[in-house]
């Protein structure tokens, strides 16, 4: 049977980070692996970062979301179908940061799948610098990412403090205490550098497996929360950051929790040849770096989200 990874996680967590880090282990190990991005939205960019993971090893498939939560789960299982014949040794998912966990079970343990796929591992990654001011329906779906997972790998460790951390923590136990859920989180935490992992802590990941916590069910598929696309955005990368700086602080574009995407920056001058910067942003941090190639668009993810604000905001 083919073993079958998920890394899930909240909005901005760093869930695309840590996958190109497990499956470029995995790799290293002579294994075989399918990469399913399984995305919330219908323009999926986390795929293009992988991108560098493709070869004789490594496949990367997608199913888009912008449809209605049956039909997500249609395409879903119909990719799984699919992968489950190339003759991988693994396959990892990554969903949406707003993703509700229970699909991934269920749909596991559906015909010809639960025959094909034996789960491995659920690894739920987590900001250390963990947002404290988080709606019930944010909340909840933070609970639920993180109930079931074998273990939980703190991002961004090296730049947040040691208070900062136990905060996270506090806060990840204060969402299972809201879910009714029994579990609470520790020393368990894996934190830590990324970059400066072992083979030994990638094996204690690997190896990880899941759990099965109850915890109060509650819908995940809220109308509240929703994404809007910005094509072919034109911009300084400082006029960018300036502008995604006011679409986090202004109320009138609604609760905003990422924003993602890829900007064509003009050349200095008409010898030098445009440039691709990737934008990764949360409330607390904005991250621009450059890319070999990218696709002109930006991604709001959010609650409540007005297109007419966050296009004003933008220019």
């Amino acid at each position: 049977m083919i073993k079958i990874d998920l890394i899930t996680g909240f909005l901005g967590a760093g869930k695309t980070t840590f996958l190109k880090k497990y499956a470029d282990f995995l790799i290293r190990k002579g294994m075989n692996i399918g990469i399913l991005e399984n995305d919330y939205g219908a323009v999926n960019v986390d795929m293009m970062l992988l991108q560098d993971l493709m070869g004789d090893h490594c496949e990367l498939e997608m199913v888009a979301g912008g449809c209605h939560r049956d039909c997500h789960r249609r395409r879903f299982k119909s990719k799984l179908i699919a992968m489950g014949m190339c003759g991988y040794d693994r396959v990892l998912v990554e969903p949406s940061g707003i993703y509700d966990v229970d699909e991934f079970f269920d749909v596991l343990h559906e015909e010809p799948l639960d025959q094909w796929y034996e789960i491995g591992n659920v690894i739920a990654i987590v900001d250390a610098k963990l947002e404290t001011d988080l709606s019930e329906e944010a909340e909840y779906l933070l609970a639920s990412e993180v109930a079931d997972g074998g273990c939980v790998v703190m991002s961004k460790s090296q730049e947040a403090s040691e208070a900062e951390i136990a905060e996270t923590i506090r806060h990840l136990n204060r969402a299972m205490e809201t879910a009714r859920c029994s579990r609470r989180f520790g020393s368990d935490v894996i934190v830590g550098d990324w970059n400066l992992f072992t083979e030994s802590d990638f094996e204690r990941i690997l190896s990880c497996g899941y759990r099965n916590e109850s915890f109060q069910k509650r819908s995940a598929e809220d109308e509240r929360f929703s994404s809007v696309y910005f094509m072919n955005v034109r911009m300084s990368e400082d006029e960018l950051r300036t502008a995604v700086g006011r679409i986090f602080m202004d109320e009138a574009c609604g609760n905003v929790f990422r924003i993602k995407g890829f900007l064509r920056v003009p050349g200095a001058d008409a010898q030098k040849e445009d440039t691709w910067v990737q934008l990764n942003a949360t409330r607390s941090e904005i991250t621009l770096s450059s890319i070999q190639i990218g696709q002109e668009v930006l991604i709001v993810i959010g609650e409540s989200l007005n297109e007419e604000a966050i296009q004003a905001q933008l220019g």
